[in-house]
C-alpha cells in the first residue's frame, strides 16, 4: 500500500475538499499523511512561504512517504524556487505531483535534480468530489507505474514527427519562470494547456517563449491540452496551425476533472495524432 502526502504549496486549501479527498484516496486504497501546513492561510496562499518549504522537505525525507500530491494550485509555487533545497529532494526522489500554478516547481525540480515529476491530478481538485475522478486515478497509477503510455489527440495542426523529452505544463505558469534557467538542455516535446486566457494573451506567451533562442531550438513539437473558456475558438485554432513545428491537440491534459497523468522530462515520440512515453527511459542527469 502507497502512501500518499497531501502538500498546500500555493492557494489556501478548502477543509471539506481537502477532508474528502482524503477519505477517498483512502477508500481507493492509499495511506494518506497531510503536511504540516496543510490548513495555514495568509492572503490568498497556504501559509508564509517558509512554512511550505519546509513542509516540502519533510515529505521528501519522509520515509513513510511514496508520492507527494499537491492539494490544489492556485499562486504561490514560483516564490519558492529560489529556496528549495534540490539536493535533498535529488537525494530523496518521489513521486511529485500536480499541474497549473504546481507547473512552476515540476519544471524547476526536473531542471536541478533530472527527476521525473508528474503533470497530473491533485488531492482537492481531482479528488475532493464524490466521485468523477476514475479516469484520472487511472492514468496517473499508469503514469507512476514502468508501463509506457500512449496519448491519442485528435487534431493535426502541423504534420511530422517529433521526438525528445516531455516537458511543460501550464501555458502561462511556463511563461512567468522566463527570466529563471528553466529550459531543458535536450531536446522537447512541449504540452500545454490553460483556462480563461483570451486567445491574444496565449499568442502572446507563445510567441514569447519562442522568441527565446534555447526553447526555439530544443523545441521540436507541440502538443496541445484543453484551452478552457476561450474568447474565439476558430482564432485560437488559427494561431495553433502557424506552428512550424509538429503540433497535435485534443490531448486530455486540462484543469477538468477528467485528465490524464504526464511524466515530465520521459522520452516521448510524437507521431502523427499519437504520443508514446517511453518510462523505460528516464532522463537522469
Amino acid at each position: 500500500m502507497k502512501t500518499i502526502g497531501i502538500i498546500a504549496l500555493s492557494g489556501c486549501v478548502d477543509k471539506e475538499k481537502l477532508n474528502n479527498a482524503k477519505l477517498n484516496l483512502e477508500k481507493i486504497g492509499f495511506k494518506v499523511k497531510l503536511s504540516e501546513n496543510i490548513f495555514y492561510k495568509k492572503r490568498y496562499f497556504s501559509g508564509e512561504d517558509e512554512d511550505k518549504l519546509k513542509a516540502l522537505s519533510d515529505l521528501f525525507q519522509d520515509p513513510e512517504i511514496d508520492i507527494i500530491m499537491c492539494a490544489r494550485g492556485g499562486y504561490g509555487a514560483i516564490r519558492l524556487l529560489n529556496h528549495i533545497d534540490y539536493n535533498l529532494i535529488k537525494n530523496n526522489q518521489k513521486v511529485f505531483c500536480g499541474f497549473s500554478d504546481v507547473t512552476a516547481l515540476l519544471l524547476m525540480i526536473y531542471k536541478k535534480t533530472g527527476m521525473i515529476t508528474y503533470h497530473g491530478p491533485m488531492a482537492c481538485s481531482d479528488f475532493g468530489c464524490e466521485n468523477g475522478y476514475d479516469f484520472s486515478l487511472e492514468y496517473f497509477e499508469k503514469a507512476i507505474s514502468r508501463q509506457n503510455l500512449e496519448f491519442e489527440g485528435n487534431k493535426i495542426y502541423t504534420k511530422g514527427s517529433a521526438e525528445g523529452i516531455i516537458w511543460g505544463g501550464n501555458l502561462a505558469t511556463v511563461v512567468s519562470l522566463c527570466g529563471l534557467d528553466f529550459i531543458p538542455d535536450e531536446d522537447f516535446i512541449f504540452f500545454a494547456e490553460d483556462l480563461n486566457e483570451p486567445v491574444y494573451k496565449i499568442d502572446r506567451m507563445f510567441t514569447q517563449l519562442f522568441n527565446i533562442e534555447k526553447f526555439r531550438a530544443n523545441c521540436k513539437g507541440v502538443v496541445l491540452g484543453d484551452f478552457l473558456y476561450v474568447d474565439n475558438q476558430d482564432w485560437l485554432d488559427e494561431l495553433f496551425h502557424e506552428f512550424s513545428i509538429p503540433a497535435v491537440g485534443g490531448f486530455k491534459i486540462t484543469h477538468n476533472q477528467e485528465k490524464v497523468t504526464i511524466p515530465v522530462g520521459a522520452r516521448a515520440v510524437l507521431s502523427g495524432m499519437k504520443l508514446v512515453v517511453n518510462k523505460n527511459k528516464l532522463v537522469v542527469m
